[in-house]
């Protein structure tokens, strides 16, 4: 099942970033840092009552903006709607309700998502509770005084947004189907290339809309094998929401990597890879999901003898921490390559779910090791006694060990690389932890 999405929106200096940072805990410091992927994140993995969730900071308010203050706000607002499951509108007990907070709160009130009204820096929670009171005006029930700063009432705001979640959607269950996000910069051809993969196959099953987002997810059987495409075109009525579109879009590429089993990630043959094409990459790999990086607009740029050879040098410059990746060159438009699409999506499927042996898979460790032994750090050389395959989707293996320590990270990227010699495992992250063997 993927996990819920929460927002959390609030205008400027009401504690959002720290009640973001109180939610994600120490799982926001020990995230991998993979080289070129902006470090700036917006969002976490949290936990509550054996609810486990991803939150969303709705950040990047500029208030020295030359664009209108409440307009960054709506457009913030308007995006969690879009996406997420429940949303945290943040306020300040000390400011009271300001024109941004009533503003905010009229767009919240005439759409449907579920809205928890936190009233932040209430460090007494009984006087804050008290002062509370005025927040009803807002019209979106009963405010929560809490303290970010101080840890205080955080368990009875959780609470309230546990108590939102969607049940759950049976079809993402379907261990047959195939899930698959187009996720991508606006403007690549996303939505050019969904329609092109629907039109061309005659044997759709149905459109259902609703989800847990408010998204249409195509659902779409060829040669036996069944597919769900998660719709990722973004916002209905974007022609409102006109500034910062590219960051906002993050939000959604979330979403859609978090229902996902495959991500095509969309590149526009005329601009490259560009910087936000390398956050959601860095999304999908840190999500553990297969992926494809697909070049679309491929009938537009004239070419010669060497122009894929240049793309493929550029996207494995900017990408290299998605070297497993397959790489395609289609054009929506023309149709160029399209139908290969669904062969690669269901070879790196495949491999994201593929099991190895625990005999096999000692083998080539084995190998491995006497190719390149282990290191050694003061006289102290690293032992690998043997590993086992915990789970797939994507592939994880564990190591047991002498001492953690000394598995060096280029060691770790030796032993991934001989796995894929050895096993393939095109188009999937492969995940190896590291646990030290009780010497009894």
């Amino acid at each position: 099942m993927s996990k819920p999405l929460v927002a959390i929106v609030g205008r400027p200096n009401v504690g959002k970033s720290t009640l973001f940072n109180r939610l994600a805990g120490k799982r926001i410091s020990i995230v991998e840092d993979i080289p070129g992927v902006t470090r700036d994140r917006i969002y976490a993995d949290a936990e509550w009552l054996d609810r486990h969730f991803t939150i969303i900071d709705t950040g990047g308010l500029d208030p020295d903006s030359d664009d209108i203050f409440f307009t960054n706000m709506m457009n913030q607002a308007i995006i969690a709607m879009e996406t997420c499951d429940v949303i945290v509108f943040i306020t300040d007990v000390k400011t009271g309700i300001t024109e941004a907070d009533a503003q905010v709160a009229d767009i919240l009130r005439r759409h449907k998502k579920p809205v928890v009204l936190a009233v932040n820096k209430a460090d007494d929670i009984l006087k804050g509770e008290l002062e509370a009171y005025e927040f009803y005006e807002l019209g979106l029930g009963a405010p929560i005084a809490i303290s970010a700063g101080q840890m205080l009432g955080l368990g009875d705001l959780l609470d309230a947004v546990v108590a939102h979640f969607p049940p759950k959607n049976p079809a993402e269950d379907d261990e047959d189907i195939i899930k698959v996000a187009i996720v991508g910069k606006p403007n690549v051809g996303k939505s050019s290339l969904l329609n092109r993969l629907l039109g061309e196959e005659r044997s759709i099953v149905s459109d259902i809309p609703g989800t847990t987002r408010d998204a249409v997810d195509a659902f779409l059987t060829r040669e036996g094998q069944r597919y769900m495409f998660i719709d990722t075109a973004g916002i209905r009525k974007k022609s409102k929401i006109k500034e910062n579109i590219e960051r906002y879009s993050i939000v959604r590429a979330i979403a859609a990597i978090e229902r996902a089993d495959v991500c095509i990630l969309v590149i526009d043959a005329q601009e490259g890879v560009t910087e936000q094409d390398a956050k959601i990459a860095g999304i999908a790999r840190e999500g553990g999901k297969a992926a494809i990086i697909l070049t679309n607009k491929w009938d537009i740029p004239e070419k010669d003898n060497s122009t894929m050879k240049k793309h493929l040098e550029r996207i494995e410059a900017e990408l290299s921490w998605l070297s497993y990746a397959p790489r395609m060159f289609v054009s929506a438009k023309t149709g160029q390559r399209v139908t290969q699409i669904f062969e690669t999506v269901n070879a790196v499927s495949q491999n994201h779910s593929l099991r190895v042996q625990t005999g096999i898979l000692n083998d080539v460790l084995i190998e491995a090791m006497a190719v390149t032994p282990p290191p050694s750090d003061k006289g102290k050389q690293l032992r690998i006694y043997y590993a086992t395959q915990a789970s797939v989707r994507p592939p994880t293996f564990v190591l047991f060990v002498n001492d953690g320590e000394l598995f060096h990270f280029s060691y770790k990227r030796f032993i991934e690389n001989k796995l894929r010699q050895a096993f393939g495992f095109a188009g999937t992250p492969i995940r190896l932890v590291v646990r030290n063997k009780n010497k009894d």
